[in-house]
């Protein structure tokens, strides 16, 4: 999805925030189509995509700091409806006349906002009072002339602020949150009341609008793609393979580091309900070769992005004769990836590389493919329902996320293959019993993780062991930017710390993560 789309989007300018992507999504699940722009996009740029509305993000940076993020204010002039949310509130602000004081007081988390009268277009049918979600130290001290303040709190006397004129608005909290009370009737009451936008885009609208645009990039071409039996390329390959038929031939690459089962599932389940042409490699022996000795992480996610690349190219001379006698090159290749994965992997505006992702960041710099990647812009929940769209089976489509590296960045440690083995039964284990207690709905993923490098003293059969812990990391996510820890029932935790320890002789210790999204990250690798 770009700008050519048949809809015109809502833009959202990333000031460098994580959670400009959420406020994307946030957009899309009012009904309106939406894309993320960087905060140095200039007027004429603006103007070319000929958006509906603006929404400014949030971000780190005070908007006196050196080196803020900027923003061309030529854009004010281009009469769009605009929202600025937090950093983005305060640019407006201040290019529109305001005053941004750097008062020194703070307000982080849940704050109390009272709502001034009815709230104006921007606040109408929310409660009086009510819960928001703050991040910011400087305030807006004084509205723009001619804007009406809205809402205030005990820290900020000026925390939204309106004209119905010239339809900007701004909020210093983030409705883009669930933790904002009523922040989707927020951002709604933008679009649909003041900017007076239907909501009329659904990501159903994507499958033809893909089918078009694959069709043209490819031509006659043959297409190779990345299917590792995940949810993304799993409807990433179907999609493509929707398009333009069997000029795709799909590649897995059992690379070793899969879950248990994995492989059959693909090879039977997958290929039976799309009738895609599927060609296995057998690659365990050439990854665990370069993985050998191989500790950091950032470097086991390179090497593995380096030999999946290889393991395609190989494919792709293998199929040199044939596509000669079809009279056609091997020329593109198609990967599931998605906007989270961008975004961590350094590629959104201002955004911080926080791990390299096999599928963006991973890749070798002498790649010999043009990239296929109809996802890029999409969220997981968009994706699923799109797999669903195209007939593929529930088990795939609705499975919980597996990283492109598989298993290898869930050993902490060098990854031999008896520590796969380890962490292959274990993880096996925590899933049946997470989908027997009926959980699988209720948790984003679950990742197992073996702490290699670690060992602990137990007690096993009346004998001193001396084996592995191993860590269990259940979170609950919309989106994967932001998660917290599933609060999983004490029971279900028993049954997979007795099964673990009882059933994987190596491993003697089962601990548990608590920790958030920020500051963890969901993998621990």
């Amino acid at each position: 999805m770009s700008a050519d789309t048949v809809q015109r989007p809502v833009l959202v300018v990333d000031f460098g925030a994580q959670y400009a992507q959420l406020i994307a999504r946030r957009v899309r699940e009012a009904g309106v189509y939406s894309e993320l722009v960087p905060h140095n996009v200039t007027a004429e740029e603006v103007r070319a995509k000929n958006p509906v509305a603006l929404i400014l993000s949030g971000g780190p940076s005070s908007v006196y700091a050196e080196g803020a993020p900027t923003f061309d204010a030529t854009i004010f002039e281009l009469g769009i409806p605009t929202l600025g949310i937090c950093y983005g509130f305060q640019v407006m602000a201040q290019a529109l006349g305001g005053e941004v004081a750097q008062t020194g007081n703070r307000e982080y988390g849940a704050t109390h906002a009272t709502i001034a009268g009815r709230g104006g277009v921007l606040l109408e049918g929310t409660p009086a009072s009510q819960n928001v979600w703050m991040s910011h130290g400087d305030s807006v001290a004084k509205a723009p002339e001619g804007y009406d303040v809205l809402a205030s709190t005990a820290g900020t006397p000026v925390a939204a602020f309106g004209n119905p004129e010239t339809c900007f608005y701004g909020v210093q909290w983030h409705p883009e949150v669930k933790h904002s009370d009523h922040g989707q009737a927020v951002i709604e009451n933008f679009l649909h009341k003041a900017a007076g936008l239907p909501a009329d885009w659904n990501s159903g609208s994507v499958i033809e609008e893909q089918i078009a645009r694959i069709r043209e990039q490819v031509g006659s071409a043959r297409v190779i793609s990345a299917l590792s039996g995940g949810v993304d390329s799993a409807v990433s390959t179907a999609l493509v393979h929707r398009a333009i038929g069997d000029q795709l031939t799909a590649v897995f690459v059992d690379h070793g580091l899969l879950r248990k089962g994995e492989r059959e599932q693909v090879e039977n389940d997958y290929v039976e309900s799309t009738g895609v042409n599927l060609i296995t490699v057998e690659a365990e022996e050439t990854f665990l070769g370069h993985l050998a000795g191989v500790t950091d992480p950032e470097t086991k996610r390179k090497i593995i992005g380096r030999e999946f690349i290889r393991a395609f190219e190989q494919v792709q001379r293998d199929l040199v004769d044939q596509a000669k006698a079809d009279g056609e090159p091997v020329k593109f290749l198609v990967q599931g990836t998605l906007y989270p994965d961008v975004v961590e992997s350094g590629g959104g505006a201002g955004t911080a590389n926080i791990k390299s992702h096999h599928n963006v960041g991973g890749l070798p710099e002498d790649l010999d493919f043009e990239l296929i990647e109809p996802l890029r812009t999409l969220f997981k929940d968009e994706v699923r329902q799109i797999g669903r769209d195209l007939g593929i089976p529930e088990a795939i489509v609705g499975r919980q996320p597996f990283p492109g590296p598989g298993l290898g960045i869930r050993i902490i440690g060098e990854v031999t293959r008896e520590r796969l083995e380890i962490l292959r039964e274990a993880d096996a284990i925590a899933r049946e019993e997470l989908t027997a207690a009926g959980l699988d709905k209720e948790i984003w993923q679950c990742p197992v993780v073996l702490l290699a490098d670690v060992r602990s003293v137990g007690v096993q059969g009346d004998g001193r062991t001396y084996g592995h812990p191993v860590v269990l990391r259940p979170v609950s996510s919309e989106d994967a930017m932001t998660a917290d820890w599933t609060r999983l029932p004490y029971e279900t935790l028993a049954k997979i710390s007795n099964r673990i320890t009882n059933e994987v002789r190596e491993i003697n210790r089962v601990t548990l993560d608590v920790t958030s999204k920020p500051p963890a990250t969901i993998e621990w690798e």
